[in-house]
């Protein structure tokens, strides 16, 4: 049994244990960090993200003639969330977020040398309930990759280092407590499963969420959402299982709103996994035509950027996978996968490549996927493409003379042009009509264009992601009971707080809210914890 001691016991190297790390360093605490990941893994599923965060009223916004304002974020966030009455904290998570996020996020982001894409993002603007109505989604300049090394650039050479031990493959089971008090954690080392405690006059749960379980997700599956497809792929971090949520609540911590989670509908197989049921998620492509299993277009149709939840309704609900038929034109113009992993143009801050690959088209994106992914089948007419989508699926489900009858009368509405007959169009349009997206959607363009072949159908699948629901937390991060009472030394940060209050989005996520989260968080709880007691 090996024995740690420090004032601040912190469970989680992500982004948010990294943050708060940080902040109580600069308050001369001496911290302990416990991750159950590898030494070259610190940062956690933020290094591996495409790096937006959600800011309101930034210079960015402004050199975009971008109107914001709090009063419209907020706004925007209440009437996308939903929230019940029930929704206490996570509604004043809500406020304080939104109130706070750009001096506490942005511009201590920017002082510490983050840099932003010069034009914010427009994503989740609404479908059928409100969202943003304006671009807030910041993408860090260098992904998620570049926003993790620079926090820990900072973290590792802070003149308080000799403060801080890093201890990695400790996996954190149990809470320690004395009486009513936590004062510290136990658990296992990966490598040789040796046993350990730690002590400290607080604890910080910073381990992330519940999503990387799928038998968890499948537990908690919304009912909006009918029953749990057969195939659910893994976008989240491996040992994201929940664990910490269940050692909190042993010890009376208050778990909401665990069937509140954000997936995505567009799910791949990684050629290249790194962990069970490993997915890549894509950013689907919006001149594709959005199918069912069977081969029959979703109506009203389905266009990313809008609400994300409705996709993942719509596709749950409609066999629990489905396909997007588009042709090489539109993958080259709009095809994306969401992380640092595929977007090295980005990620390695190379602005050639970047502009290269806006106006050239991503042709090493799309000859990566069609040649690796086994979701991926192309041919250059309808009845040898729909042979291979019956292939892969292993059945007969599609009919070639129907979906090639689809097909035709779509395209007949794309020559047809404007007004537009088809509400996808329409959708289209408006997205075009914002210059950020205009460079990535294309225009009118035929799915049967003699032109643009090969002929692209990807099979895609729900995607496990975020947890948005956790422990339930004040405004100090302070992990609470039944009775909305503070559990003494006990606080949650980040995705396992629910990003704040034990469900900061409600029943949807504004996007960018993420990262921002786990930072505000952490800023919070390290300067709840460093405040002087009386």
């Amino acid at each position: 049994m090996s024995l740690l001691q420090s004032d601040v016991v912190v469970v989680g190297g992500g982004i948010a244990g990294i943050v708060c790390a940080l902040e109580l360093l600069e308050a001369g605490k001496r911290v302990l960090i416990l991750d159950r990941d590898e030494e070259q893994n610190f940062g956690g599923l933020a290094k591996e993200s495409f790096g937006g965060m959600f800011f309101v009223d930034t210079p960015e916004q402004r050199r975009a003639k971008v109107a914001d304002s709090v009063d419209l974020a907020l706004e925007d966030w209440q009437a996308f969330a939903e929230f019940g009455p029930e929704d206490h904290w996570p509604r004043r998570w809500a406020e304080f977020y939104v109130h706070h996020c750009t001096a506490l996020g942005y511009r201590w982001l920017k002082g510490l040398g983050v840099r932003f894409f010069p034009v914010p993002h427009w994503v989740e603007r609404g479908l059928h309930t409100r969202g943003n109505s304006a671009p807030r989604f910041h993408l860090v300049w260098g992904t998620g990759q570049a926003l993790v090394q620079i926090l820990q650039r900072h973290l590792l050479a802070h003149p308080q280092r000799a403060r801080l031990e890093l201890r990695f493959g400790h996996r954190v089971e149990r809470l320690l407590h004395s009486g009513a008090a936590v004062t510290g954690c136990a658990g296992t080392v990966e490598r040789d499963g040796t046993e350990f405690e730690a002590r400290g006059e607080c604890v910080v749960i910073a381990a992330g969420g519940a999503n990387g379980s799928l038998e968890r997700v499948k537990a908690n599956w919304h009912r909006d959402w009918g029953s749990p497809p057969a195939t659910i792929l893994n976008g989240s971090h491996r040992y994201a299982d929940g664990r910490l949520h269940d050692a909190a609540q042993q010890l009376g911590a208050r778990v909401t709103h665990m069937d509140r989670m954000w997936n995505y509908a567009a799910g791949v197989h990684h050629f290249r996994p790194r962990k069970p049921a490993h997915g890549l998620s894509l950013v689907p492509p919006r001149s594709a035509l959005w199918l069912d299993a069977r081969g029959e277009r979703i109506l009203p149709p389905l266009v990313t950027g809008f609400d994300t939840r409705d996709l993942v309704t719509q596709v749950s609900t409609r066999g629990g996978y489905s396909w997007q038929l588009l042709n090489r034109r539109i993958a080259l113009k709009e095809l994306a996968v969401s992380g640092a992993e595929f977007n090295p143009s980005i990620r390695d801050q190379r602005w050639l490549a970047f502009l290269r690959d806006v106006v050239l088209g991503n042709r090493w994106l799309y000859d990566t996927l069609t040649q690796n992914c086994a979701d991926f089948v192309l041919a250059d007419s309808i009845e040898a493409l729909v042979a291979k989508m019956n292939a892969l699926a292993g059945d007969e489900a599609i009919d070639a003379a129907r979906l090639g009858d689809t097909v035709a009368r779509y395209d007949a509405m794309v020559a047809h042009g404007a007004p537009w007959q088809d509400e996808q169009l329409r959708r289209i349009d408006a997205l075009r009509a914002y210059r950020g997206d205009r460079i990535r959607t294309a225009r009118s363009q035929r799915i049967l264009d003699p032109r643009a072949l090969p002929l692209v159908a990807i099979r895609e699948f729900v995607i496990s992601r975020k947890s948005l629901g956790g422990i339930q937390t004040d405004l100090e991060c302070r992990a609470l009971d039944a009775l909305d009472a503070p559990i003494s030394g006990l606080y949650a940060i980040g995705e396992a707080a629910g990003f704040g209050g034990g469900g900061v989005h409600g029943l949807r996520a504004l996007e960018g809210t993420f990262l921002g989260g786990c930072v505000l968080t952490g800023r919070a709880a390290a300067a709840a914890i460093a405040k002087p007691r009386r």
